[in-house]
């Protein structure tokens, strides 16, 4: 018989949640003040958690897990939601980071051509409706997407904006009927950190970093940062919008499910 890990058992039959919100509280007080690297390598190498994604908008930032990931598995499924939006500099700039950390497990996730035809035949629905067009075009594919995996590496750091700088390292995705885990490697990396990160393992900026672009979605819903203003806040600007959806957790507003503390 398999040996259980000590979180969840494998090849489970029930169809109770992968997780639940102790799971994530008891696994933020096992790694707490452990380094990044020795968290990632336990989820990643160990199978501490399942089976493990990794969503990367091969954004500003990404090079930093992307890279510290490629080092312990660079075959671990990558996904990228491929809106039909981004800017040419993103879709380049994928392609320049798979080719040089050697990551094998690229999966590009398309919206569904018929309920673009159905809903947004002109492509112009994020003028009107940007959670509508978010919704179709990255909420649904990344959905159908993860519901083969157990838990998921995300991105987000504290400093990126007020309403993830709470986030722990580990949370239960409370979207996802299923208890999916989600994992905040790199939520207590300051800019500096991830800046002298970049340097020393020579990682390619993005493109549009230096144009004045700190965080970087889809070029319709993406504009220029001033110097000081919160480095999300040219996303979605003019709107009462700061997340796509993908991360519509309790913590993505701010709340923290209860027995949580911060400081993990």
């Amino acid at each position: 018989m398999a040996e259980a890990d000590p979180i969840r058992i494998k090849d489970r039959i029930d169809t109770g949640p992968r997780f639940t919100d102790a799971d994530a509280i008891r696994l933020n007080r096992m790694f707490r003040g452990a380094d990044t690297v020795e968290m990632l390598r336990a989820v990643i190498a160990d199978g501490l958690v399942g089976e493990l994604a990794t969503v990367s908008s091969f954004g500003a930032e990404s090079a930093v897990l992307l890279h510290l990931v490629a080092q312990i598995d660079p075959g671990l499924p990558v996904l990228f939601l491929e809106t039909g939006k981004h800017f040419p500099e993103t879709l380049a700039y994928r392609d320049t980071l798979v080719e040089r950390l050697g990551l094998t497990g690229l999966v590009n996730l398309h919206p569904d051509p018929e309920l673009l035809a159905k809903r947004d035949e002109t492509g112009l629905r994020w003028s009107y409706d940007p959670d509508g067009c978010c919704e179709i075009r990255k909420v649904l594919p990344l959905a159908a997407a993860l519901s083969g995996f157990d838990a998921t590496l995300t991105g987000r750091k504290a400093f990126q904006s007020a309403t993830r700088a709470n986030l722990p390292r580990f949370e239960v995705d409370t979207s996802d009927a299923q208890g999916r885990l989600k994992i905040n490697p790199l939520i207590d990396w300051s800019a500096e950190d991830l800046a002298n990160y970049i340097a020393e393992h020579d990682l390619p900026p993005h493109p549009l970093v230096e144009q004045g672009y700190p965080s970087i979605g889809c070029s319709p819903c993406t504009h220029k940062v001033a110097p000081g203003e919160d480095p999300r806040s040219g996303r979605w600007k003019g709107w009462d919008k700061t997340e796509c959806g993908i991360h519509t957790t309790l913590t993505s507003e701010g709340e923290l499910p209860p027995g949580f503390d911060p400081a993990f």
